[in-house]
């Protein structure tokens, strides 16, 4: 199994934050992955560790960080050159998107850490052109959501 298959498994397990005092026990892991406490609020920002633990789980390098920016310094740089559409010509499903968080102006690639960020699984694109991205702390769960395409700001192939 890739780590981009072991992440549909963990959303099609209902891996989500959990109510109240409760934390999901994988995202526990996750956290742990990154070198946090094993009590962490499931509430924290945690898409990097979803995929540290997808990635582990897998025997695939990790970046050991809860920065979502951490992942520009992993795996092979893939070109984000676009077609006319507006779509990433290189990207396949399963590489590693980065991306900016929110709008307005936020650094480039070249900052890795202490820079808000995203990051998940390439999963195609959305009819609107954004792209689809499957990772953690999306809407609370690990999902798949639609990103715009120009917060990305780098992708990344990942191998043993």
């Amino acid at each position: 199994m890739t780590p981009y298959e072991r992440m549909k498994w963990m959303q099609r397990a209902g891996v989500r934050e959990l109510p109240h005092e409760k934390q999901h026990p994988a995202i526990q892991w996750g956290f742990m992955l990154c070198g946090l406490g094993p009590d962490q609020p499931d509430e924290l920002a945690w898409c990097s560790a979803s995929m540290n633990l997808a990635h582990a789980l897998e025997d695939y390098p990790i970046t050991g960080s809860a920065a979502a920016r951490s992942w520009l310094l992993l795996g092979t740089v893939i070109d984000m050159v676009r077609d006319a559409r507006g779509r990433f010509v290189q990207a396949q499903v399963g590489d590693v998107l980065i991306l900016k968080r929110g709008d307005g102006w936020q650094p480039g690639p070249e900052v890795t850490s202490g820079a808000p960020g995203h990051v998940a699984f390439f999963d195609g694109f959305h009819a609107d052109g954004r792209v689809l991205c499957l990772g953690g702390n999306q809407s609370n769960a690990i999902t798949q959501a639609p990103f715009p395409a120009e917060h990305v700001i780098g992708i990344r192939r990942m191998t043993r």
